[in-house]
């Protein structure tokens, strides 16, 4: 449909919307006009990145300055999602534009029946790698390797290329013949996931994918390959990549992860380079938090993005858990000894090159002296950016004067890193916890070692450069040496916000040390500051991201719009009830106190076994930790209320390595489709929690066993709640209890993925029934707890679990649009309902200054200061009139420009710019 959003055309890929969708779309656009930061929270399962997405290309192709779009995911499955969604949503204007004059309306717009020209031999069937259209099913399985021997591979590859150049042509003229919209978009991820290479792509650990393609790109390799062909390896994709210009490399289109690795293959170029210098080119970029938020990322993938781009942060219940991250580094003894055999190995490296070709170390140590640091990267080339050893501080702390002159010469450089690991071993000796400041460890560092802090600061740029002078390859070798100097980097260069924690045992009950310094981030906001800088509007959303004002506080932003929105049914589809006590009345609690009572553990079994009973298909079950789901699950098999419950479910278990729960997830999934049933032991935080969705019959109920609490006793966690605190005034408890409740809401979210879906959420846990914790649930589920659903036990959640499944099963009522669901007229009439809202209220406020004009008249006249013929006064009469028009008109043009789905914000805005009405006319007039 096309509906107009306060004069903004939106094309929205579906017939029907949903309230909520248009009161986001309306709010989002009010934040792009007033080019400021929003906090937006979206029921799950209401289509809310369709909603994102239909808006901001609007808003593009409406603006001629055609804003770029910088969409950010949490995980590959979601970034690809939403790739699938910005695809749909382009062949519907494609559609649509082309329908205004197409002969044909069915006709399929961005699938034609053949790219190929039709004079070309077409027994290969090479199916269309720009769009996702025509062709055969041939896959890319039966291509012979680019390594492959013989005449008629190389042939094969050379035809094939040359029939996709002229396919991709053929689809250039068709779609300009057509007046299809320009539109290039492309979702960017590790070179693990985007990698062609035939070799490098069967490597299992994306740190040695990362490692062997620097290997063949890094620029020395390729310069040197090509001056002496065969001397190094090189990679073919990324070669050919360097005869084309960036503009050149991506054809225009939507293209996921999978049709870009295709089209890739076919062209022979690199995908993930060619995604990487097309950046400048693409109007939507699709990748992870991290490329903006972690420096070490950002600064070599995002730093050329445009000042006027609109970020998007998806997901975001977490954002401020991923800026803390970024800037954090743990260091263990392992890695302190790995770091000093790197540090050897540079040494011998340095000297080698000193016997070989001394040269280059004088040059470079000449460049330093001069402090021309810009010529030294220069040096290194369009690939001297990805080098493994990046600068972890954030741009704004960048230094741009000259490196010191103790660490311009390699060999002093290697003894300074040699003398400061030295220093970071014996710190480790302690057997006693150690919390200090930055500047506390620098001056005991200065004290015992006579570092200063100002080398310390250049250690990873310095690392970078040598590395690069020393064309050193497999740099994965290096990783431990590279995470020191950034911890010197990070210690030297932040005094706030952060601390050093030593931990000499990884438990409170061990014996033997195993010690790990911490240096970690306390402020979120220092990682995310320079995004809410650089970036006019940024949007943050979620469907669990309440209570909504502690986002802005932790972050540090200011926001022009911040809401919450309900979910809109016709009928009941999710039951969210908060189960206190078992069937004989004991409290149940995951509290540390009564965790492991008998008691409490046979009541949380029995709400188990009962559900297992009750509900059909496929049950999730969520834990605060790893540790308590493995004490319980053990208990449970004592006590035989496993095997009770094999009798009515599968049971499978969430596990922290990732392949275990993929083959688990799998099972669970094929158990619910052969309906035998299925029950998933997850945990809060976990993958499942996070990324995967249980809609329909794969959740039908979600269980909430205990409320994830972070484990309270740990001292980073302590000394952040600390830092919060003393900073923003945000009181220990208040955290903690967003931080549960954000993912309590987050897990049980996961049952509900549309309208149409419908599903238990079970809180069993007492503190839930409590107002604090309820306040701190997201809108769209609070709206549904009733009262009488807040304190039952067992067998009353049960009644109530079967009175729901039964309701539920019935048909879903149909011809009921306009309460949940919106067509085209039902919009219109939302809209026409709120113009004459707002001009019932604009005619109410003519008559009360009317009326007040009047009286005050009157007034006067009586205190014989006013004349009885200025009421007949026509000049005053139309003085007057001429000013409650212009206020009128102003108040009007505040509503057009500031007015969302509703009407509150009418009335709030009105009296905002202008005050209550009558006093407003009372001052002025008297």
């Amino acid at each position: 449909m096309k509906l107009y959003i306060d004069g903004l055309p939106v094309l929205f890929p579906y017939p029907k919307i949903y309230p909520e969708q248009y009161a986001y779309m309306t709010d989002l656009k009010r934040a792009l006009d007033a080019q400021g930061h929003c906090v937006l929270e979206m029921p799950s399962g209401t289509g809310k990145t369709v909603s994102l997405l239909s808006l901001i290309v609007s808003y593009q192709k409406y603006h001629p300055a055609g804003r770029k779009l910088i969409y950010c995911s949490r995980t590959v499955p979601e970034i690809e999602k939403a790739l699938a969604e910005l695809k749909r949503l382009m062949e519907y204007r494609a559609r649509y534009y082309f329908d205004q004059d197409a002969e044909d309306p069915n006709d399929p717009i961005l699938k034609p029946p053949d790219w190929v020209d039709p004079d070309e031999d077409d027994k290969d069937g090479v199916s269309d790698a720009g769009g996702g259209g025509g062709g055969s099913d041939r896959s890319m399985s039966e291509d012979p390797e680019p390594g492959a021997e013989g005449s008629n591979s190389a042939a094969e590859r050379a035809r094939k290329k040359a029939r996709f150049r002229k396919a991709k042509k053929a689809k250039g003229k068709w779609a300009s013949k057509h007046k299809l919209e320009p539109f290039l978009a492309v979702g960017l991820s590790s070179r693990k996931n985007l990698c062609v290479h035939p070799e490098v792509s069967r490597e299992r650990r994306g740190k040695v994918v990362d490692a062997r393609c620097r290997d063949m790109t890094n620029a020395w390799v390729c310069s040197k390959g090509r001056e002496d062909p065969g001397s190094v390896e090189l990679c073919t994709y990324h070669e050919e990549l360097g005869k084309l210009q960036p503009g050149e490399m991506l054809p225009q289109g939507v293209w996921t992860l999978e049709e870009i690795k295709e089209m890739a293959k076919e062209e022979g170029i690199c995908p993930y380079f060619a995604i990487r210098r097309s950046l400048a080119f693409v109007d939507v970029i699709i990748y992870s938090f991290h490329y903006l938020l972690d420096p070490k990322v950002a600064d070599q993938v995002s730093k050329e993005m445009s000042k006027d781009a609109i970020v998007v942060f998806d997901e975001a219940h977490n954002i401020d858990n991923v800026c803390i991250e970024s800037l954090s580094i743990d260091l263990t003894r392992p890695m302190l000894d790995s770091a000093f055999r790197s540090i050897n190995q540079l040494a011998d490296k340095v000297d080698e090159v000193k016997r070989t070709d001394a040269s280059k170390l004088q040059d470079e140590y000449a460049k330093l002296v001069e402090g021309l640091q810009a010529q030294a990267d220069a040096r290194n080339g369009v690939n001297g950016a990805e080098s493994i050893m990046t600068n972890p501080v954030l741009p704004d702390d960048l230094l741009s004067e000259a490196i010191p002159g103790n660490i311009r010469r390699a060999e002093h450089f290697v003894a300074f890193l040699r003398r400061f690991v030295e220093y970071l071993k014996t710190r480790m000796r302690v057997l006693h916890v150690v919390a200090e400041t930055p500047a506390s460890f620098l001056q005991h560092l200065k004290d015992i070692t006579y570092i200063e802090r100002k080398p310390l600061r250049f250690c990873a740029e310095r690392l970078r450069m040598l590395v690069s002078t020393l064309e050193l390859t497999r740099l994965d070798e290096y990783a431990s040496l590279q995470k020191v100097a950034a911890f010197a980097t990070l210690v030297a260069t932040y005094d706030k916000g952060f601390l050093l924690i030593l931990e000499p045992f990884e438990t409170e009950n061990a014996t033997v040390p195993n010690p790990i310094f911490h240096f970690t981030c306390l402020d979120a906001s220092l990682a995310i500051a320079p995004v809410f800088e650089r970036f006019s509007s940024v949007v943050i959303t979620s469907g669990t991201i309440s209570p909504l004002d502690m986002y802005p506080k932790m972050l540090k932003f200011e926001t022009v719009v911040q809401e919450s929105y309900a979910m809109t049914l016709t009928r009941s589809c999710f039951l969210p009830m908060v189960i206190t006590r078992g069937s004989d009345q004991v409290s149940i609690s995951s509290r540390f106190e009564v965790r492991n009572d008998p008691a409490v553990v046979r009541n949380y079994g029995n709400i188990l076994i009962e559900f297992a009973k009750a509900v059909p298909d496929g049950i999730v079950a969520f834990f605060p930790s790893y540790l308590y789901m493995e004490s319980i699950v053990a208990a449970w098999h004592d006590m035989g209320i496993l095997e009770e419950a094999w009798k009515y479910k599968l049971i499978f278990i969430e596990t922290p390595d990732a392949p275990e729960t993929s083959i688990a997830l799998e099972n669970y999934r094929r158990a619910c489709d052969n309906g035998r049933g299925a029950i998933l032991l997850s945990v809060a935080r976990g993958k499942v929690s996070e990324g995967i969705d249980f809609d329909h019959n794969y959740g039908r109920a979600v269980i909430m066993f205990g409320v994830p609490y972070q484990y309270t006793e740990s001292r980073i966690l302590k000394a952040r709640l600390e830092f919060l605190r003393d900073n923003y005034r945000i009181r220990e408890n208040d955290f903690l209890t967003f931080d549960a409740m954000r993912h309590a809401a987050q897990c049980v979210g996961r049952v509900l993925r549309g309208k149409t879906d419908y599903g238990l959420m079970v809180f069993a846990d007492k503190r839930f029934a409590k107002a604090d914790k309820r306040q701190k649930l997201p809108k769209w589920i609070a709206q549904q707890i009733s009262d009488t659903h807040t304190n039952l036990s067992t067998d009353m959640a049960l009644v109530e679990a079967k009175l729901f499944m039964r309701t539920m099963g019935q048909p879903f009522p149909e011809g009921k649009n306009g309460v949940s669901l919106w067509d085209l007229s039902d919009v219109e009439a939302r809209q026409a309902k709120e113009r004459e809202h707002f001009e019932r209220l604009m005619q109410m406020d003519l008559e009360q200054a009317q009326e007040q004009h009047v009286a005050n008249a009157g007034a006067a006249a009586e205190k014989g200061g006013f004349d009885d013929d200025m009421l007949l006064d026509d000049e005053n009469d139309e003085a007057d009139d001429e000013w409650l028009i212009a206020r009128v008109e102003e108040a009007e043009r505040l509503h057009n420009e500031r007015t969302k789905g509703g009407t509150a914000h009418i009335v709030e805005d009105y009296d905002a710019e202008f005050g209550d009405g009558a006093d407003l006319f009372e001052l002025d007039l008297d």
